[in-house]
């Protein structure tokens, strides 16, 4: 792929995408990380220190006002080549999880950024993917042509649900994966493949001590998944290796 756009890049997932990324044989030649403070993230900076091919854009994803900013920066950089893959990263979960502690600001702020967000991002990035599309219209479906990646979670599964609980990450990563399958048909034309993936329960300040996948391994497993992406996997729900995941 030309270009990526990652969100949620100052730690966990985030930045574990944009460290797989630079270790692939041809990395992109345009990997634009967002962050919310660019002061903060330093691993972050140190990592484009050493990598020339990572932007850092400094955004807060609820302010949609900014987003065309953020467009025509990714446009003038990438010139008339489009953004490849948009990767829906960034997330939040509360720690009120059963249904007597759920409160209403959390319900809210997580949906809002769980769902609206990757929502409104990728109808903002929607020109850029198209323009990718165009360039590269001679391949079939894949990040070399035009994608739309959402980070979502087998807590969003309803059919695995088994333990109850987690009200607000739940709907809202349920609510991300209905989206990403209307997005998958709505763009089918375009060739843009769509699709939600599993990161698996990894040890991040989100996923907590107790997870039992490191971020390094698991997210270089995930961008080997990602690379493989083809028509068969538009509209789907898999694990970060692959598997294929129920709704």
């Amino acid at each position: 792929m030309n270009s990526i756009l990652i969100t949620g890049c100052n730690r966990g997932l985030g930045l574990g995408i944009v460290k797989a990324l630079t270790k692939l044989p041809k990395p992109p030649q345009h990997l634009f990380a967002t962050c919310r403070n660019k002061d903060q993230a330093k691993e972050l900076q140190e990592l484009a220190a050493q990598n020339s091919n990572i932007h850092i854009l400094e955004l807060d994803l609820r302010n949609y006002d900014a987003y065309e900013d953020l467009i025509k920066e990714i446009d003038e950089i990438t010139e008339d080549k489009g953004l490849n893959v948009l990767f829906n990263n960034a997330g939040i979960a509360p720690k009120s999880t059963k249904i007597t502690a759920t409160k209403k600001d959390d319900l809210m702020n997580t949906l809002e950024t769980n769902t609206v967000v990757p929502i409104m991002l990728t109808k903002a990035c929607l020109p850029l993917l198209k323009k990718a599309a165009n360039v590269q219209s001679d391949l079939d479906f894949g990040v070399q042509r035009a994608a739309v990646v959402n980070m979502s979670s087998i807590l969003g599964s309803i059919e695995a649900n088994a333990d109850g609980g987690l009200y607000a990450y739940r709907t809202s990563k349920a609510a991300l994966n209905a989206a990403t399958k209307s997005l998958s048909i709505d763009l089918r034309t375009e060739k843009i493949l769509c699709v939600a993936l599993h990161p698996g329960w990894v040890r991040t300040d989100l996923g907590g001590s107790r997870a039992p996948l490191e971020v390094d391994e698991t997210m270089t497993k995930l961008i080997d998944t990602v690379m493989q992406l083809n028509a068969t996997h538009n509209g789907g729900f898999y694990q970060y290796d692959g598997e294929k995941l129920p709704w």
